[in-house]
């Protein structure tokens, strides 16, 4: 959530800056008349109230003078007075809801150097704080090369008999599917490879969240209310609650309503979870195979810091998703998502594509973003500083990957002539020592 305060000092900025978002609902100058108009309601409730206690205190006088007209003529006055007051205070809080209401569905403001463009074909390839393509690739697997015309994943995964759409949809519809056997191993296999390597080389704390959770939850994390059509729902009682669409949301609400201290900083959290979404508005796109899923796992990175650390720790939060890449041998390349293509609640978004060789193009498989202090004064969520100082602290969150388009890219970059998919180097202890999986017998 933006700041008013800042809104109000800032008009012109605020508005250049949001110019490259989609669907900006409010200029500066409409939440500077909903502001105006909540503080013009708080000062007249005010002024109703210390007029109240001051005629209060003169009926004590009055009384004590045995004027008993004038006391009883403060008396009603008062009264008339206490009835403003309660009607004032109806209006103050219909007047915060509105101001809140419309800071709510407001998105984040990007940082200077995101690229401004309308959509995905705006988006810059982004070579790494040096800066240079060449120190961007040291060490980034290279394309593989094929002697035959490489499948896509799920013509290999049904033609092993492991990849199974129909029966997904007997029992759940469009946008699952069902994995067997050693496919199915395979998957689990590379989900714990990302936990183990997270926790063990990259210095985060392992989490097993709920998987659901309440609406303030996911208020904090931006997802309502501007998505809850993306939301898959279920009742809870007299209330409801979420299936999570990413740990993100568990995760980062880990310090909602808190002041930590800054030595608690930073925390870095990591978690495998299945991940729910109704894809709402996909219609039409990615309908086969398993890129778009409504269930699907993730590893999922957050990280809590301070406003002087936030884009180092970005920096690392990137570096530590391309390891994964790097250690499973998938090519990929990143990119800065500009203005137009950037999510709700980021300042700045990298994605890493991997390079799917059956599709013959690059397709996203981890978003890693920093949002400042956008989710935090959402989640109320500060820390206290050297100077004793309470701030709100910065917040970003990353797919550290996704496992089922990791699944994928293993299976498309991996693949062999014969039908099988070569295990990578790193999963083969979690595979029971399997080098291979499928292939013609």
């Amino acid at each position: 959530m933006l700041d008013i305060n800042w809104i109000k000092a800032n008009p012109a900025a605020f508005d250049t800056a949001l110019k490259g978002r989609k669907n900006v609902p409010f200029s500066s100058s409409e939440l500077i008349a909903l502001d105006d108009a909540r503080r013009a309601v708080i000062g007249e409730v005010e002024e109703a109230q210390a007029k109240r206690n001051s005629l209060s205190k003169q009926i004590g006088q009055a009384k004590a003078q045995k004027d008993e007209a004038k006391a009883q003529a403060l008396l009603e006055e008062v009264a008339h007075l206490k009835d403003v007051v309660q009607t004032g205070e109806a209006k103050r809080k219909e007047a915060e809801d509105k101001l809140r209401a419309a800071l709510a569905v407001l998105p984040n403001i990007p940082l200077d150097e995101v690229p401004v463009g309308a959509d995905e074909h705006d988006n810059v390839e982004y070579f790494g704080p040096n800066g240079t393509a060449a120190a961007a690739a040291k060490g980034r697997p290279a394309k593989p090369s094929f002697s035959f015309k490489p499948k896509e994943h799920f013509e290999t995964g049904e033609a092993m008999g492991q990849m199974d759409f129909e029966v997904a949809a007997k029992l759940s519809g469009a946008r699952f599917v069902v994995l067997k056997s050693q496919l199915a191993r395979l998957e689990r296999a590379i989900g714990q490879f990302m936990l183990d390597l997270h926790v063990d080389a990259h210095g985060y704390t392992e989490v097993n969240p709920p998987y659901l959770v309440r609406d303030e939850a996911l208020y904090g994390t931006n997802q309502l209310p501007k998505f809850e059509e993306d939301l898959f729902f279920v009742p809870h009682g007299e209330s409801r609650l979420a299936l999570i669409p990413t740990a993100e949301v568990p995760l980062t609400n880990f310090v909602r309503e808190s002041i930590l201290s800054e030595a608690e900083l930073p925390m870095r959290l990591t978690a495998l979870t299945p991940c729910f979404r109704s894809e709402a508005g996909s219609a039409g796109r990615d309908t086969r195979g398993m890129l778009r899923q409504h269930q699907f796992h993730k590893v999922e990175m957050v990280a809590i810091t301070t406003p002087d650390a936030s884009r180092d720790e970005h920096e690392k939060m990137l570096a530590d998703a391309e390891d994964v890449l790097k250690q499973l041998g998938i090519h990929y390349r990143v990119v800065t998502l500009c203005t137009g293509d950037m999510g709700f609640g980021a300042q700045k978004t990298y994605d890493l594509e991997a390079w799917l060789p059956g599709q013959d193009t690059y397709r996203e498989i981890s978003s890693v973003s920093v949002c400042g202090d956008f989710q935090a004064r959402r989640m109320d969520a500060r820390y206290r500083d050297k100077d004793g100082k309470v701030r709100h602290v910065h917040t970003l969150n990353g797919s550290g990957v996704a496992v089922g388009r990791a699944l994928i890219a293993v299976m498309e970059n991996y693949q062999q002539e014969d039908g099988s998919v070569a295990i990578p180097d790193v999963l083969q202890a979690y595979m029971k020592g399997l080098t291979s999986i499928g292939g013609r017998s």
